[in-house]
């Protein structure tokens, strides 16, 4: 393992494969989000993101009590309008740095995942969380709506059900979450790191460049009409074959298949 970044509450370090993992430090046993907890992590993922080791990105707390239970409500018990404004502009930053990182990025999710930290799971590309964690967005009863990168909840997981959580602020299980399309897995603690380890190795093995302009797509996607987004694609898919990976994977590809009808003869 390589350190790539340590800050006083976001370290992150690489394995020889090109797997990233960033952690949240120095934020409590439930790795609450506050002002500096913030911008150091927003500053971790704009450094990381120019960083052409990496292959993937694991997105975790400290500890298994949380990924991350929610923005600090002890600072914004003290926010004026004004301050308010500057509070969730800078987790929008952080939200939004990790939706458009140009690599994977992977959610490591155990415990509790709440309101700020629900909506960095959602920018997150995939999300896998322990069996018995907690989901939701508890902003309504404590005053504030649930805002920034809330809105990506609906597409997500309908309109139905983002409406509930939204104006309930009441908790869902793992479970349920899975079932909604909220997250992608859920495993037993004790697995968890080994799956989120299988997936990211997945992605490592794959070509950077095609990754990289496979994330873009999605992202571009979220903005254009069908017929747009399907006429986009088209000038991508000319662009990968100046990158070499096709040809790369594709004749790996066709020499196993013959390796493998060689065999079988």
């Amino acid at each position: 393992m390589k350190t790539l970044i340590s800050l006083k509450h976001a370290q992150a370090i690489i394995d020889p494969l090109g797997v990233a993992t960033l952690t949240i430090c120095e934020a409590g046993t439930l790795n609450i989000l506050s002002t500096p907890v913030i911008q150091d992590l927003t500053m971790a993922l704009s450094e990381l993101a120019h960083n052409t080791e990496i292959r993937t990105l694991i997105l975790r707390g400290a500890g298994d009590k949380a990924f991350v239970a929610g923005a600090n409500i002890n600072e914004m018990a003290t926010l004026t309008r004004k301050s308010a404004v500057a509070f969730i502009s800078n987790l929008r930053d952080l939200c939004e740095a990790t939706r458009v990182f140009p690599m994977p990025v992977i959610a490591r999710v155990p415990g509790w995942c709440l309101g700020g930290g629900l909506e960095l799971a959602m920018a997150c590309d995939v999300r896998v969380a322990a069996l018995n964690t907690q989901f939701g967005m508890p902003e309504v009863k404590v005053g504030i709506p649930s805002v920034i990168h809330a809105a990506l909840m609906p597409k997500l997981i309908g309109q139905a059900r983002a409406t509930w959580l939204l104006l309930s602020g009441e908790n869902i299980s793992t479970e349920q979450a899975v079932q909604w399309g909220l997250i992608h897995e859920t495993v037993a603690l004790t697995e968890l790191d080994q799956r989120i380890a299988t997936i990211a190795n997945n992605f490592a093995a794959l070509g950077p460049a095609v990754l990289k302009q496979q994330k873009t797509l999605l992202r571009r996607w979220e903005q254009l009409s069908l017929p747009d987004a399907i006429a986009d694609s088209v000038q991508e898919f000319g662009k990968a074959f100046e990158t070499g990976e096709p040809q790369k994977f594709m004749n790996q590809f066709l020499a196993h298949k013959q390796a493998k009808n060689r065999s079988n003869s």
